[in-house]
């Protein structure tokens, strides 16, 4: 049998390990489906093709689970995409909104020694350009630990630090509005109907929705509270 992977096999490789993140439990097909947009019958298959390359775990009905050795390749292949986000940004102007698609194809070359090399020339870098953790060489991932936009209160401040929502639409969406990483928002007011806040970037205020609040990584900055305007 032949052991090397396909791009295609990694990109369900590293599906199936962004889909686990958060789940102790394993994966349906249904859901890798739903973020690769394909047919759930081409994902058993998929998975089944995987499943003999001893890469993950599969029971029917019981869903799917990387395998140690699926675990290490999804983390490289992750590893080496959000290298390419960073170099692309910093050295070929590119914006955050524009280097998602073509990391997807960079993060495929088999080279070990122009990924370190890639690490080594951007000085290792810890965090992508939407403020996802890049896997340390041994594959080691410093998750966010902090809390999200909409957990914020009225009169609290906080620096945003990552994006949970990286498509595209989104990034746009955020450019437009003055909102980047590192970038301070102060919640001036908070809704109870549908929790839209208030808020105040750069000395300009604007709304935002609780769509927009639950998908921006925040570090709330301690003992700041706002005095009402």
């Amino acid at each position: 049998m032949n052991l090397e992977l396909t791009q295609t096999e990694e990109n369900y490789l590293k599906a199936i390990f962004g889909l686990s993140v958060s789940k102790s439990k394993a994966v349906s097909t249904n859901s890798i489906a739903e973020k690769l947009q394909t047919k759930a019958s081409s994902v058993t298959d998929m998975v089944r093709r995987l499943s003999e390359k001893k890469m993950v775990d599969y029971k029917k009905y019981q869903g799917v689970s990387l395998t140690v050795a699926g675990k290490k390749t999804a983390v490289k292949v992750i590893r080496k995409h959000r290298l390419w986000e960073v170099f692309l940004v910093r050295h070929l102007d590119f914006s955050w909104d524009e280097v998602h698609e073509i990391a997807e194809q960079l993060e495929h070359v088999k080279s070990i020694k122009l990924t370190k090399e890639l690490d080594r020339f951007l000085e290792f870098p810890t965090h992508d350009p939407h403020g996802d953790p890049i896997p340390d060489e041994n594959g080691n991932i410093a998750y966010h630990t902090d809390m999200m936009l909409s957990s914020l209160e009225a009169h609290e401040k906080g620096v945003v630090l990552g994006v949970k929502d990286s498509s595209k639409s989104f990034l746009i969406y955020l450019d437009c509005s003055g909102i980047k990483l590192g970038s301070t928002i102060s919640v001036m007011s908070k809704e109870v109907f549908d929790n839209s806040m208030k808020i105040e970037i750069e000395g300009e205020i604007m709304s935002v929705s609780q769509q927009i609040a639950k998908n921006l990584f925040m570090k709330k900055l301690k003992n700041e509270r706002l005095i009402s305007r």
